[in-house]
């Protein structure tokens, strides 16, 4: 995937210029134009030089995207082209201020100029000089507008162009009319002309348009701002040791392999594994969690992670662009330079959008002269249509709800890859999980301990045992002994019979532990602990006995236990109608019993991974499905499914196949990730119903239609306001979605 940074784009025609001009080219395969980041993404094995030049051909500027997303969001430049829009909107106000003052204060009785009050004449030479300083500061129009036209792709600005334009020389012509009216001295053929003067609409137009472009300004660099806060946790240095003794140096200068140390209070500058020490670490950065992780030996820490209490001496497994942080901002920034599916049906409307209006604007002109009216009346029809349309309105729709919306998930640890992703998980009807480390913790687990007589003696010779035993079963109950500081005790003439279990001489004596025909064959186990053995057994656990010498000690009931907030997320997907399944390798047994206590409606057990993608495509056939995983045997499955979404602690298979990233390994999020998918979407359609009715019913009322019927009649003045406000009433919607809430969810 190749991105580029296009200028010179100012609405949703351009951008679908820019998007027709690309795809012309051999060897794209897919490409997409961002009107929010002014980004190109395109797929396939297209020359870079040949893609450069269609959108130069096309009337654009291009250049290749920086490698680091930061480019996208660069405050700086963001902040400069503010600036620059608010300077000449204040030029621009002050100049129209002037005009509106001279053109039209004796409405309102406001104390006049004596010579331009009774020198009709000057008085329209002074709005013409003063109009024209507002288009000399506005030209950025002007030339936009024009340049699209002469490459055959009129823009927004050529509408806003043509109608300050339109209102500009129209007046000049009228001034005229003016000098010959007074040469021959006919007074009322002069006032009458002069009410006839749109040099104030020519100015108004471009002050008011300027300032929709400041709000909306403003507001788009509002719906980065998720992913400004996560660059700028990027840490700037980090202490490293060297040579046994420790400097400081940029985080930038830090490679793979080196040490580096970390204080009470110091952000993590790149990932690492921890070497030695002891002590908690706030990851709320990365997962959204406040509650600090503690961090030990072996641990592993991420970048601008902060440590909170104890010293940590790491090794830096990770630096770059490669650490965690770095991926999140490249995933959220990916997301945003793609396109929503929701997009397409807007992006054809913008393609054909600015010539339509334009004719539509002739035809008006032409209709009212038809009937008789004025030509200063035909020309206000006319310029009315041209600067109420909008088809900005429509190109922002889906970006700007899409940038908010995965913000919104970025800051909660939950990735959204592309647009697409976001609204798929709005639509999601199904939800199919993995067991083992996506429901369950993926570790067993010591779940019962049944003692004949004497628990800590039980515990005691189980626990050395299986000090030797590399089985993943023998590692659930060492942890469980160490745990409650069993005693060690040396074990001697071990032995692990295959397919029955382990004998090892503990104090002297012989003791066993394995499954009930082998230690039923040294001693004698009573109907209690058989009938106890069946209970744990139908319950999905795998039950150890243990026996020393003849005497029989007891049991202990091994699980995969189900992760703390698993029942609490399928509780929330059944409230929203989600349908729920799991799909396992495991037994039938054992999956229903996990799939009964989270409350997981239907079960798919003893399929491997082909299988669990077949079921899959089978689920699909009754609505969109997600399936959720952590391993390499989820990979065909989220590759097969609508949506898929890998654990954040999952293999880097089923996170690579995976189009949602879960940060945190707990499925709470994905409640949440479909609650914000489905607000996404929803304020995607508010956008576009917004910016299609805005069109719908303003053009018509520009044009005069409803003169007739009701007498609306649209001033060109206003009809420039109502422009400049509605792509500002677009973003300021998608704005919403920062208000998303976890404990809302619906």
């Amino acid at each position: 995937m190749n991105q580029f940074n296009v200028t010179g784009m100012s609405c949703a025609a351009c951008s679908a210029r820019v998007e027709k001009a690309v795809n012309a080219v051999a060897g794209v395969d897919e490409c997409s134009v961002n009107l929010l980041t002014n980004t190109l993404t395109v797929e396939g094995s297209a020359d870079e030089k040949a893609i450069i030049s269609a959108v130069k051909k096309a009337g654009y500027g291009i250049k290749t995207a920086s490698d680091k997303k930061e480019a996208k969001v660069d405050s700086g430049e963001e902040g400069k082209e503010t600036r620059q829009i608010l300077a000449r909107l204040i030029f621009s106000l002050v100049f129209t201020g002037m005009l509106m003052y001279i053109a039209m204060g004796h409405m309102f009785s406001l104390p006049q100029i004596p010579f331009l009050e009774e020198n009709s004449v000057a008085n329209g030479i002074a709005q013409l000089l003063l109009s024209l300083s507002v288009m000399i500061i506005n030209k950025g129009f002007f030339i936009s507008g024009f340049k699209g036209v002469m490459n055959k792709a009129p823009n927004m600005d050529t509408l806003v162009a043509l109608g300050s334009g339109a209102s500009f020389f129209w007046s000049v012509i009228v001034l005229f009319m003016m000098t010959e009216a007074q040469r021959a001295g006919n007074a009322a053929e002069l006032m009458k002309l002069r009410h006839g003067l749109y040099f104030e609409s020519a100015a108004m137009i471009l002050a008011l348009i300027t300032l929709g472009k400041l709000l909306e300004s403003k507001s788009k660099g509002k719906t980065t701002n998720a992913l400004k806060a996560l660059m700028k946790l990027k840490p700037e240095t980090a202490r490293l040791v060297k040579d046994g003794k420790e400097i400081t140096v940029n985080a930038s200068e830090v490679k793979k392999g080196d040490i580096f140390v970390l204080k009470p209070g110091d952000s993590v500058p790149v990932d690492g594994v921890v070497l030695s020490g002891a002590s908690a670490v706030n990851e709320s950065s990365l997962t959204g969690e406040s509650i600090p992780v503690d961090k030990s030996v072996g641990d592993r820490v991420s970048a601008s992670t902060i440590n909170q209490s104890g010293f940590l001496e790491c090794e830096a497994t990770a630096v770059g662009e490669d650490t965690t942080i770095s991926q999140i901002i490249k995933m959220v920034g990916d997301a945003a330079a793609s396109k929503a599916p929701v997009a397409k049906a807007a992006d054809k409307v913008a393609g054909v959008f600015v010539p339509i209006v334009m004719v539509i604007a002739l035809v008006t002109c032409i209709v009212w002269l038809f009937l008789g009216r004025d030509a200063g009346f035909a020309l206000a029809r006319g310029i009315s249509v041209l600067v109420i349309s909008c088809p900005c309105a429509l190109g922002l729709a889906t970006p700007v709800a899409i940038m908010v919306g995965n913000g919104v998930g970025a800051k909660a640890g939950i990735l959204f890859k592309t647009a697409e992703a976001i609204e798929k998980a709005g639509r999601i009807k199904t939800v199919a999980f993995d067991k083992t480390g996506t429901v369950t913790k993926g570790e067993p687990e010591v779940t019962d301990v049944i003692a004949a007589d004497d628990e800590k003696k039980l515990l005691y010779f189980a626990f050395n045992l299986e000090r030797k035993s590399e089985h993943p079963l023998a590692g659930a109950i060492l942890s469980y002994g160490e745990s409650r500081e069993t005693e060690n005790a040396e074990s001697e003439d071990f032995e692990a019979i295959s397919g029955k279990g382990l004998c090892a001489t503990v104090d002297g004596k012989r003791v066993y532990g394995g499954n009930y025909g082998y230690i039923s064959s040294f001693c004698k186990i009573d109907e209690d602990a058989e009938r106890s053995s069946r209970e744990l057994s139908a319950k999905g656990k795998t039950v150890l006995y243990f026996a020393a010498e003849d005497e029989f000690l007891g049991m202990i009931a091994v699980a995969d236990v189900v992760k703390a907030d698993s029942k609490k997320a399928i509780a929330r997907l059944n409230k929203m109608g989600i349908n729920t399944v799991m799909l396992t390798g495991d037994n039938e047994d054992t999956a229903r019993e996990i799939a009964r206590q989270v409350g997981i409606k239907d079960v798919v057990a003893g399929v491997l991974p082909d299988g669990k993608e077949r079921v899959i495509r089978e689920l699909k056939k009754k609505g969109s499905v997600a399936m959720v995983g952590d391993g390499i045997n989820d990979a065909p499955a989220l590759t097969g499914a609508d949506l898929g979404v890998a654990i954040g602690a999952g293999t880097d298979v089923a996170v690579d196949a995976a189009d949602v990233v879960l940060i945190k390994s707990d499925l709470d999020s994905v409640p949440y990730m479909i609650h914000i998918g489905r607000k996404t979407l929803r304020n995607i359609y508010e956008n576009l119903f917004w910016a299609f009715i805005y069109n719908l019913f303003g053009i018509p009322l520009a044009a005069g239609v409803f003169i007739p019927l009701f007498g609306w009649e649209l001033n060109p003045m206003f009809g420039a306001a109502a422009m400049s406000l509605s792509s500002f009433c677009v973003v300021t919607n998608a704005l919403r979605l920062n208000f998303i809430s976890r404990s809302r969810q619906k």
